[in-house]
């Protein structure tokens, strides 16, 4: 009888968890529709909230045989061609560079790790930079290859750092970050230049570099797509594993956990998220530091759910980030990369400091 009565209440509490769970996934759902619809029909050229819904209605096959109203081209060639492409891509880039960062702070078992700080960013940012100066950003079949030699240029980077920090069976977080830091210094260093060997060619990606989505199209969004989808499909078939690691890697082990092996493909599939994202917005910083680190210690440390919410916490943050870069000293826009770092650095020294307090302690 008694077992009967705490299978019961163990029941109600796990339903009562997961419908927590759906309800804060509707309403941060709801808040990414929101930001989304703000972005475009904030501007330059304001455009009303109803002249956007009859664009969608209007455009939408299979809905637009019931309804047709009459929109201004130039209204919808704004909304559909520039700011539907520019605010799906934020979007998308933020929820990228979020799970990302959990991934990697799960991974490395440190708060302050992410795409930026290991130097992962620098190594996209360079590959796919390499790739438009030496030509070989090419489209094939409607897919750019950017986002491929983004890849290469993150995966090998990620793997270089981790080599380089790795002490024995450990990577102390210390050298880790020291490690990220004078790589993207020197790969900073190599971009630079090619502001100078390639002074035409370096024009297409300048402001790109700075963190930007003013030249994103769908093409942009198409060509991550994949790498972002397959890579975070990936990165979370791993979430129970990155729990366990949470409690050490003796622990992990001992609970059937393969460290080298999950490692591996972490790194591989982070690598992937990475490189698409930084291929669509350039370097944008440090959404993958404060995002994680914020949904979980508001929703749950638990990595099934961090991924998640994470993901649509990242994509609001970077969709209101991109709209204040066009508002905010218009008709001057400034790089959505600017606001990130803005935002960031105070936070990556919080964080430094407290860690401080409690090594010290």
């Amino acid at each position: 009888m008694l077992k009967n009565i705490k299978s019961i209440i163990a029941k109600n509490q796990v339903s009562r968890k997961t419908k927590n769970w759906l309800l804060i996934l509707i309403g941060l759902s709801i808040l990414l529709t929101c930001s989304i619809i703000l972005s475009i029909s904030v501007g330059y050229l304001d455009i009303p909230f109803s002249n956007i819904i009859k664009v969608f209605l209007t455009n939408t096959p299979g809905i637009n045989n019931f309804f047709h109203f009459p929109v201004s081209s130039t209204e919808t060639a704004l909304i559909l061609q520039i700011r539907l492409p520019r605010a799906l891509c934020a979007a998308l880039v933020g929820a990228a560079l979020s799970i990302a960062g959990a991934a990697y702070q799960g991974l490395f078992r440190n708060p302050m790790a992410d795409p930026y700080t290991i130097g992962a960013s620098s190594g996209a940012a360079l590959g796919a930079t390499s790739s438009v100066i030496l030509g070989l950003g090419i489209t094939i079949m409607g897919i750019s290859t950017r986002p491929f030699f983004a890849f290469i240029g993150c995966l090998a980077t990620v793997l270089g750092v981790y080599t380089i920090s790795r002490v024995g069976n450990k990577v102390p977080v210390q050298t880790l970050l020291l490690s990220g830091i004078a790589v993207s210094i020197l790969f900073g260093a190599i971009v630079n230049s090619y502001h100078t060997l390639f002074p035409e060619k370096f024009r297409q990606t300048a402001f790109w570099l700075m963190g930007s989505f003013s030249y994103t199209e769908w093409l942009d969004l198409w060509s991550a797509l994949p790498f972002i989808i397959g890579g975070s499909i990936v990165i979370y078939m791993f979430a129970r594993d990155l729990n366990l690691l949470s409690l050490g890697e003796s622990e992990a082990t001992h609970l059937g956990v393969d460290l080298e092996k999950m490692k591996k493909i972490l790194l591989v599939a982070t690598a992937f998220v990475t490189a698409a994202a930084v291929s669509i917005g350039g370097l944008i910083a440090f959404v993958g530091l404060i995002i994680p680190h914020l949904t979980r210690l508001i929703f749950s440390p638990d990595h099934r759910i961090l991924m998640v919410s994470s993901a649509l916490m990242g994509a609001i943050f970077l969709v209101l980030c991109d709209t204040l870069s066009r508002i905010l000293i218009a008709p001057t826009e400034l790089p959505v990369g600017v606001i990130t770092a803005v935002c960031g650095g105070p936070f990556f020294l919080y964080l430094m400091r407290r860690k401080k307090k409690i090594d010290a302690s």
